[in-house]
């Protein structure tokens, strides 16, 4: 049983009055457990542990306020003490599949879930109400990462007629998901839906399994039967908008993101989709409109202010790009598509200095794109720092050890600093790869073009 002050339940009301007034009433067993029940769901630990002791004062032989004690001190993780304490209840009743149940949240405590899965089989043998413990079980192949197991026993919680428990609808799905079985997912949907087809959390899942798949008129239609079961469902609204944009149907698509504004507060994923639509629509003043909004609603979500970066980069509105890309960094400072936009942008306001920064914070960041060592070590030629480049182009030859581009480049700066050997040999290795490419030395250092020594070099292997 459980309860709240709403109910005027009497013995709450009464023991709170109690422990106002210091003066100790009577409470049978049954109606300590409701009250430390409801202090526990609360996530009222203090109260609860009140409740324990004077419930063990009035009751001290019943076995389940103690076991009440035992979920405490699990909780608390005082281990030692929930453990020698199911220990004195086991000689006392070892048929109380309880027990097994805390025995178990000690090992899952412990990150022992293999002896937890144990145990719990075992309290299995002893009820008859075995839904809670089939789902049980199943979290602890969750933490084991044994996904088919789990989903075998998540299974088992609904095969008991339990069609509503979509707790462990949802991990079902999540397991699928993990183990890359999309089309399983979708079967076992199919089949649940036809116990219960008015269930829109199933008709929610299915549509989200199609669209993985990028079928998206099947996801549509899944999308409609969850919105016909429960026309409040902003979770449905919200994905058929995002199928509904992939079909390129933006209007559509704005209509559903809407229509979640109505039903709950905004959320900055629909307003930034509304803006994006919008965008596609090229309804330039409404698309920044709802940027604007996404912003204001979550001044944290870093993907809100990349949007208005695109828009302005779009509009060539260089200055303003750089402004919300150094928003975007300043809350994911580890994201490589923000540093190179950002290089990107600096570039096309010939800021060098800063766009070679942000493309040496990408590489430090462990993305080593061809094309991030080409751009930054192009800036530090451009700069006017010949050593740093070489060292840049010479770390990109770990990775690209056959790549003319980058050959072709160190010759150059070898020549330029007159290391006519390591530039001949530079040289030599860029024309093996590509001759193609050997422009690469008349466009980035002209004044080495026009040496002898390369020249004829070019002649000799042209």
């Amino acid at each position: 049983m459980e309860f709240s002050h709403n109910d005027n339940n009497l013995p709450l009301t009464k023991f709170e009055s109690m422990l106002k007034t210091n003066h100790v009433l009577f409470f049978d067993s049954e109606e300590f457990e409701n009250i430390i029940h409801h202090y526990l769901n609360q996530g009222k630990i203090a109260l609860a542990k009140k409740a324990i002791k004077l419930g063990l004062d009035q009751h001290p032989t019943s076995i389940d306020l103690r076991l009440f004690k035992v979920e405490v001190y699990v909780f608390e993780d005082k281990l030692t003490e929930a453990d020698t304490l199911l220990n004195d209840l086991y000689t006392l009743d070892p048929m109380n599949e309880e027990l097994y149940i805390q025995k178990a949240n000690i090992f899952s405590k412990k990150d022992e879930h293999q002896k937890a899965i144990d145990v719990l089989k075992k309290a299995l043998k002893l009820t008859d109400d075995v839904v809670d413990l089939y789902s049980l079980i199943g979290m602890e192949y969750l933490f084991l990462d044994k996904f088919e197991d789990a989903k075998t026993y998540f299974m088992k919680c609904l095969e008991e007629e339990d069609l509503e428990d979509y707790s462990s609808l949802y991990n079902i799905i999540y397991c699928f998901e993990y183990l890359n079985q999309n089309e399983g997912a979708i079967e076992y949907l199919n089949i649940f839906l036809d116990k219960n087809p008015y269930c829109e959390v199933a008709w929610h899942q299915l549509g989200k399994q199609y669209f993985v798949l990028k079928k998206y008129k099947k996801a549509l239609t899944a999308y409609d039967f969850a919105i016909i079961s429960d026309d409040t469902f902003v979770g449905a609204y919200l994905e058929r908008g995002k199928v509904l944009e992939k079909l390129k149907r933006y209007e559509e698509a704005i209509e559903n993101y809407t229509i979640t504004l109505k039903l709950d507060d905004p959320t900055s994923f629909a307003l930034l989709r509304i803006g994006a639509s919008y965008e596609k629509l090229n309804n330039d003043d409404l698309a920044l409109q709802y940027y604007d909004r996404t912003i204001h609603e979550d001044p944290l979500l870093d993907k809100g202010w990349i949007a208005i970066t695109k828009y302005y980069n779009k509009k060539r509105n260089y200055q303003k790009a750089l402004y919300y890309i150094n928003k975007a960094i300043n809350i994911d400072t580890e994201n490589v598509i923000y540093w190179k936009l950002y290089s990107q942008i600096n570039q096309r306001l010939k800021f060098y200095e800063e766009a070679e920064r942000g493309f040496k914070k990408t590489l430090e960041l462990g993305n080593y794109e061809l094309n991030t060592w080409l751009s930054r070590g192009d800036l530090l030629i451009k700069l006017g720092e010949p050593e740093a480049a070489i060292y840049n182009f010479e770390q990109a030859v770990e990775f690209y050890p056959e790549n003319a581009e980058l050959e072709y480049r160190l010759a150059g700066l070898y020549f330029s600093l007159n290391e006519n050997d390591k530039g001949t040999f530079h040289l030599k290795n860029g024309l093996k790869h590509n001759e193609e490419y050997a422009f690469i030395i008349e466009e980035l250092f002209p004044e080495v073009s026009n040496k002898i020594l390369v020249k004829n070099l070019l002649k000799t292997n042209l």
